[in-house]
């Protein structure tokens, strides 16, 4: 059974969102305050974690942030704030999905059951055997899921590797903002298409000699991205 934890300081907003996981089969449990959330997140063996932005002690951001030093399970972001710069910002800390209230409860299990299942596919599957891509100073071991710039190691997020993976597989390709949404998110309908555009700008700023001047992820204007060999 998958674990999940909720991070929401409204306690009935909490106890409905476990509910409905809960009848879709997911172990949920709840904390209330940020630096409660963090520990217990730190302590225990999670698969995705539900973080509301606005908590006492420790926000929502700061649990994101120190999350992806040392895990890369599907973190999804809640917040009553619409601005973009909270969606970049929950984002570009590593992120993978950020959602605005109110929401329905049912698309919140969507979303879960979407990077529960992408996560998995992309973790689990180890068959494919071209397992490294080497492209000029850049490697990238899809089986470690490792990244290698020079020889030094670069850390990634989870969907930051996805991408990246998928991009240097598919090379000379371009592929839409709705493509890539599509093919890593498996979410065709319900995403924010500022996701792709925050993932390769933190890519393009770990891989990037000059990131505003890009070898690898090239900009096709009007049209979509893609890895040049």
């Amino acid at each position: 059974m998958k674990r999940i934890l909720i991070v929401e300081d409204e306690r009935s907003i909490a106890e409905l969102e476990r509910d409905y996981l809960e009848i879709n089969g997911y172990e949920v449990d709840i904390e209330c305050s940020g630096d409660k959330g963090l520990i217990q997140a730190k302590n225990n063996s999670y698969d995705l974690l539900i973080l509301d932005i606005m908590l006492p002690e420790i926000d929502g951001f700061e649990i994101c942030r120190e999350m992806r030093k040392i895990k890369d399970i599907p973190i999804i972001m809640i917040s009553a704030r619409k601005e973009d710069i909270d969606k970049i910002r929950g984002l570009g800390l590593g992120a993978d999905d950020y959602v605005t209230k109110p929401f329905s409860p049912g698309e919140l299990v969507a979303r879960v059951k979407a990077h529960l299942s992408r996560y998995e596919r992309l973790i689990g599957n180890k068959e494919d055997k071209k397992d490294e891509i080497k492209i000029r100073a850049l490697t990238i071991d899809k089986v470690s899921r490792r990244v290698f710039l020079n020889d030094n190691e670069l850390i990634l997020t989870t969907k930051e590797f996805d991408l990246l993976a998928f991009l240097a597989s598919n090379p000379n390709r371009v592929y839409t903002k709705e493509a890539l949404f599509d093919r890593i998110w498996s979410m065709d309908s319900i995403g924010d298409l500022a996701t792709i555009t925050v993932h390769i700008r933190k890519i393009r700023e770990k891989i990037e000699i000059d990131p505003s001047n890009p070898q690898y992820i090239e900009t096709i204007w009007g049209v979509g991205y893609r890895f040049a060999i």
